[in-house]
């Protein structure tokens, strides 16, 4: 990270729509999830070619991919010969995901197999390949599956982390195929130059994420516009680069979580800090996304304020300040309480003024808060809470200024996590 100041961190040239997109499909259970991530690559206005195995077509029809996809479909490298088909499918993709990607279907695909369409388009492919694996936490954690996927990765194959959740039958464990969102977003970072390579292995990594709420009364709180959006891209980008991750979340309950994440839950600003101080003790790298309320009602009701009440008005409530968590846990870092080689690293929300622009109030705030690099979103008008994309600049605490250029907040967070390993290997 040297240098005053560069245009962009990993800039990227941003590829004409529509992209072709083979959505490949193995014979699981989840086949189903497989209809709603077609959808969303066909409303984002991709040209999409399905490839299901034969096992697949016995949990979704072929009628079913043809009709969401609007190409034919095929399993076999036997139809339109004349074509060479199993040839031409994975010449010309720009991105292949593979959702559910079996144990036997990666077995085949790490051996280099290509006895039907889909594992010829896999060994065709010169385009990023994603592969969303789904099946039982026994066949996951199997010796023979990880090592299967290590070969994956090693050539280049991005392989995701499974979700912990509900499997077929009574099962819960890791195993279950992330939500159709979740792979897209992933699929999209990874089809816009951003690697995903498991380059954050046996770190820890503790992310604040979403607003907290405080409270007036029972019923009504003071809060803000944060959806946690850009935290969970964060964790979601994390995890599957390896890291062991922990989201301290606030208001986040629309979000799915990120596969493989640990998520406490909390609500008002002192309940974040007790977690934030608990977590951030053995963490390597602590990113304060969260939109913390500043300020809380000094005396909460304890019963619902009635409007028409001379002795319980909403007119008038005394604000006192919230801690400044990410103050404190720089201070840690100095006595103690957090690794000295833990990278930490803020969010500022800040709108600009007559006097100074967005990017002024970054470089005082980075200095005042004491953090290794702080990321700062220009909020005016709208802008990024709630909102699927976001921008914004990287600043140094030795004042380097970093583009971080506009993107899904999957992409931005790509960005992101890359310019935190940058830095930690030059502190």
């Amino acid at each position: 990270m040297a240098g005053v100041e560069v245009p962009a961190v990993n800039a990227v040239v941003e590829k004409s729509a529509p992209r072709k997109v083979v959505v490949g499909v193995a014979g699981g259970i989840a086949a189903y999830k497989a209809c709603h991530l077609i959808r969303d690559f066909k409303e984002a206005g991709d040209d999409v070619w399905v490839v299901p195995t034969e096992s697949a077509l016995k949990f979704v029809g072929q009628a079913t991919f043809e009709a969401l996809s609007g190409n034919p479909v095929s399993t076999t490298v036997f139809d339109a010969v004349d074509e060479v088909r199993h040839v031409k499918i994975g010449q010309t993709a720009d991105l292949v995901v593979v959702a559910p990607a079996t144990a036997d279907f990666m077995a085949r695909v790490a051996s280099g197999r290509g006895d039907d369409l889909l594992s010829a388009t896999l060994l065709v492919a010169t385009c990023p390949v994603v592969l969303a694996p789904a099946m039982h936490t026994e066949m996951w954690m199997n010796p023979a599956t990880q090592a299967n996927v290590a070969t994956l990765r090693a050539r280049g194959i991005t392989v995701l982390e499974p979700a912990h959740g509900r499997l077929t039958g009574k099962d819960t464990g890791p195993g279950r195929l992330p939500e159709p969102s979740q792979i897209a977003a992933l699929a999209r970072t990874r089809a816009a130059g951003y690697p995903l390579e498991r380059t954050l292995e046996g770190k820890k990594v503790l992310i604040s994420a979403g607003g907290t709420q405080e409270a007036i009364d029972p019923v009504r709180y003071v809060g803000n516009r944060s959806s946690g959006k850009q935290g969970y891209a964060l964790a979601e980008i994390a995890a599957h680069k390896g890291a062991q991750v922990t989201i301290v979340a606030g208001a986040t309950e629309h979000l799915e979580t990120p596969s493989g994440a640990f998520v406490h839950k909390v609500v008002s600003a002192r309940e974040m800090r007790e977690a934030m101080l608990e977590h951030a003790a053995d963490a390597d790298v602590i990113i304060m996304a969260a939109a913390v309320a500043d300020f809380r009602p000094e005396n909460p009701a304890a019963s619902k304020l009635k409007k028409g009440h001379a002795q319980e008005s909403l007119s008038t409530i005394h604000m006192v300040e919230n801690p400044d968590i990410l103050r404190e846990l720089v201070q840690a870092r100095i006595s103690g309480g957090v690794k000295e080689s833990a990278t930490i690293i803020g969010f500022a929300a800040e709108t600009g003024d007559d006097e100074h622009s967005v990017l002024d109030f970054a470089k005082q705030k980075v200095v005042k808060k004491g953090c290794d690099l702080l990321m700062c979103n220009d909020v005016s008008g709208g802008k990024v809470f709630g909102q699927s994309v976001n921008e914004g600049f990287l600043v140094s605490a030795t004042g380097e200024v970093f583009t971080v250029t506009a993107g899904s907040k999957t992409e931005v967070a790509a960005q992101i996590i890359e310019a935190i390993e940058s830095h930690r290997v030059t502190r």
